[in-house]
């Protein structure tokens, strides 16, 4: 007899739905080691039909080594925001960010493929494909960053519950700080470090528009482009970190706050959950006729 505590007993174990519990124990007369095998067998065929569903939810995280010289941020998405907030998920994503830390895989591809540090004779894929199982979402890897130093340090930031991830490397630097600038890129959003940083084409661009709306304004050529040289700071100042005012003092530059402190930024990361994405609109009343019919 299939017992509610049986069924119970194995939801737990596997994470899965229990109506499948009870069927694979009725299958395997109540044998909870073959019950849970035979989940993660029909797993492979569930993941397959999940995995052309859109995830654009999910959770970014970061992990950091003890001694602050290896750090990565991983994006893992879901379908749905409840799944974000269920434990197995995000000890999931935990999991994905020190692997990549320790491991540093080139690609996602080459991620998958490694041995799973959080089970013992897995890959990465196959965990993914008993958690999409077990979850009963499609879920996805969609990207990491990963920073190694010797000779400074890394600091993360995780703002809104796995809303946004940010990933610093600094030199010269204290936590303190370290995690001010983390704050600073979560709230202001750069793109780069500094001028020099950014690319040549998308400066000439930036001037050939900034020039355009000078002379629609009705100024004269050679007006327009000292137009644009006084303009181009402002760019400059939003896209620019050490250009942005700092956050806590908005009186105070970015570049003031760190020479004060003798520290440099090197490279920074900042990911938003979802961001690019294009989710799918639901037309419930669609879906209803749809049904119905």
């Amino acid at each position: 007899m299939i017992t509610a505590a049986l069924v119970k007993e194995l939801r737990e174990k596997t994470g899965a739905g229990m109506m499948d519990c009870k069927k694979v124990l009725t299958e395997t007369d109540g044998d909870l080691e073959k019950a849970s095998e035979l989940l993660r067998e029909r797993g492979i065929a569930k993941a397959a039909k999940k995995s052309g569903r859109i995830a654009a939810e999910g959770l970014v995280e970061a992990f950091i080594s003890d001694d602050a010289k290896i750090g990565a941020v991983v994006e893992v998405n879901s379908e749905t925001d409840f799944v974000a907030k269920n434990a197995e998920f995000k000890s999931f994503v935990a999991d994905i960010a020190k692997q990549v830390a320790l491991k540093n895989p080139a690609t996602v591809e080459e991620l998958l493929a490694q041995n799973s540090i959080s089970k013992d004779g897995k890959t990465v894929q196959e965990v993914l494909i008993e958690k999409i199982a077990t979850i009963g979402e499609n879920l996805s890897i969609r990207r990491f960053a990963r920073f190694e130093t010797t000779d400074g340090m890394i600091e993360k930031y995780i703002h809104g519950e796995g809303k946004i991830a940010v990933l610093v490397s600094m030199k010269n630097a204290d936590r303190e700080l370290a995690k001010d600038i983390c704050m600073q890129i979560a709230a202001s959003r750069p793109e780069f470090v500094d001028r020099n940083s950014v690319p040549a084409e998308r400066v000439t661009k930036e001037m050939e528009i900034l020039k355009a709306q000078a002379m629609n304004e009705g100024k004269p050529a050679e007006i327009a482009e000292k137009m644009v040289q006084g303009r181009i700071g402002k760019f400059y100042g939003e896209i620019c970190l050490i250009e942005q005012p700092f956050v806590k003092n908005p009186d105070e530059k970015v570049s003031k706050l760190l020479e004060a402190k003798g520290a440099t930024v090197v490279e920074f990361v900042r990911f938003e959950k979802g961001e690019g994405i294009e989710k799918k609109e639901e037309n419930f009343a669609e879906e209803v006729m749809n049904q119905l019919k």
